[in-house]
């Protein structure tokens, strides 16, 4: 079975180009969902079926018959849609209240959040290959400095590592583009340095030139993400792909906090022991001398 697509315009071009071969109810259905995105966001299967004067289970067809599992994966990509296209929080507040005709409480929406992080939080320790831990580690410890790159909403993440690493006494360089300097200081990364970048989707396009940059120079990379198809992932040494909370079309960010804290406090392990055992050689030489 062909992949299926991996954006909603992705899924645009693909209805457009199989829908003469849809049933009348299939077709019915590709037609609301294109013509109601927000909607198809944000609202429950059966809601959905019901705007669209069909059964739960012919939106499901759809999606089969588009290629995905289910209709919760294809759902994702209109999720996706919306936060990618209406970066206003007020554009999408709107369009929550729009889609599920609800004005969620303070209460409510924190519970929600909650919830929604604490799923992501129980999933990510085993969603971490160890070995890319380890290799990531590996990379940290060798490299002279880490330059560390996050643009828009992933540069809390970024900020947030570069602090912790100074914390464990590696030195860290946050790319930050003051003053319109990301060329300066992507310059500024030496031949045993290394560079650690975060960028979800929509990426952005000064987080996939560091990658590229640093590629070309044949500096070590890893990447924090949210796919494997994502175009920082290919100049990767180590990508790490981590899954957010999403509540309301609103992404959080607590998983890729979580794992910036554990691997700043776990290179700060690995150097410790290493200046132990220099500490314990050094001490070894000197009474044998």
């Amino acid at each position: 079975m062909p992949q299926p697509p991996q954006s909603y315009r992705e899924l645009e071009t693909l209805i457009t180009a199989e829908y003469a071969t849809l049933s009348k109810r299939l077709q019915q259905t590709a037609r609301f969902m294109l013509d109601h995105p927000q909607e198809v966001a944000l609202a429950t299967v059966a809601k959905i079926a019901e705007q669209a004067d069909v059964t739960p289970s012919t939106l499901i067809r759809l999606a089969n018959s588009l290629g995905f599992k289910g209709f919760s994966e294809m759902q994702q990509l209109f999720r996706s849609r919306l936060v990618d296209e209406l970066p206003n929080y007020t554009e999408r507040i709107r369009a929550v209240r729009s889609a599920t005709g609800e004005t969620p409480d303070s209460t409510q929406l924190l519970w929600e959040f909650a919830d929604a992080n604490r799923a992501v939080l129980e999933q990510l320790p085993s969603r971490i290959d160890p070995e890319s831990l380890e290799k990531a580690l590996d990379i940290f410890e060798k490299a002279n400095a880490i330059h560390v790159m996050g643009a828009r909403r992933s540069f809390m993440v970024a900020s947030y590592m570069t602090y912790a690493l100074a914390h464990v006494d590696k030195p860290a360089l946050l790319v930050n583009g003051l003053g319109g300097m990301y060329g300066e200081q992507l310059r500024a990364m030496g031949q045993n340095d290394a560079l650690l970048t975060i960028s979800f989707s929509p990426y952005a396009e000064e987080s996939q030139k560091a990658c590229e940059d640093a590629h070309q120079r044949g500096l070590p990379i890893v990447v924090i993400t949210d796919s494997n198809l994502s175009p920082l992932a290919r100049f990767a040494d180590v990508a790490f792909v981590v899954n957010e909370a999403e509540v309301k079309s609103f992404r959080s960010l607590t998983a890729s906090l979580c794992l910036t804290q554990a691997l700043a406090i776990a290179l700060g392990v690995r150097q410790d022991k290493s200046r132990e055992k220099a500490q314990e050689t050094a001490l070894s030489r000197k009474r044998k001398s």
